[in-house]
């Protein structure tokens, strides 16, 4: 089945999967198992399948973020495993713990199914990629790695943003030249805890 492009979310359904994120995450953290799920129950944009990822800050500090890039499962269900994964097994940061969770901001990302960019040439890649708009994952054999769009926030320049991308593949800074690397893009509906709290204030 092709994936469905994800349709805006409402301010309530945007609520809920920070709830559910909120639930899990505090679950994780306590050794426990999150709450269960009536999917049935729940609006139907947010039974659909989508990818997601899950951000955590603690003040304006990262605390984790992981997620996925394609579509596994409804949304509901894959906010609530991406958001325990976040808290417990980000290998940047040691397990959120029980102390922790109240402090941090949860972010959701929902994105769109991943398009495979068309790049003529190594050196035509910056012009493609659109700052701000874009989230782009480069993959080259066994190397993989994604940059969502929030990271044009901290790295506006498009050859910074994919050397930076092409370290975080474990690769030199400049692997985005080198031949047979693919590329891909896609965007994102992305809200957080402060910022429904900042647009409600």
């Amino acid at each position: 089945m092709a994936e469905k492009r994800i349709a805006s979310l409402s301010s309530d359904e945007r609520r809920l999967l920070l709830k559910l994120a909120r639930e899990a995450i505090e679950a994780a953290a306590a050794g426990k198992i999150p709450p269960p799920i009536e999917l049935a129950n729940l609006p139907a944009g947010l039974r659909e399948p989508a990818a997601c990822f899950v951000t955590l800050h603690i003040g304006d500090e990262l605390r984790g973020c992981t997620g996925t890039l394609i579509a596994r499962a409804p949304l509901a269900e894959e906010v609530i495993h991406t958001a325990a994964q976040t808290a417990l097994s980000d290998p940047r940061f040691a397990p959120v713990t029980p102390a922790e969770a109240p402090s941090l901001d949860i972010e959701i990302s929902v994105l769109t199914p991943p398009q495979k960019l068309n790049v003529p040439a190594p050196d035509a890649l910056p012009k493609l990629i659109r700052p701000g708009i874009d989230g782009v994952t480069l993959s080259r054999g066994l190397h993989r790695a994604t940059f969502l769009p929030q990271v044009w926030d901290k790295i506006p320049d498009p050859i910074t943003f994919l050397d930076m991308l092409s370290q975080k593949m474990g690769l030199s800074p400049k692997a985005w030249l080198m031949p047979g690397m693919q590329v891909e893009v896609y965007q994102v509906e992305e809200f957080s805890e402060r910022g429904i709290e900042s647009n409600e204030g």
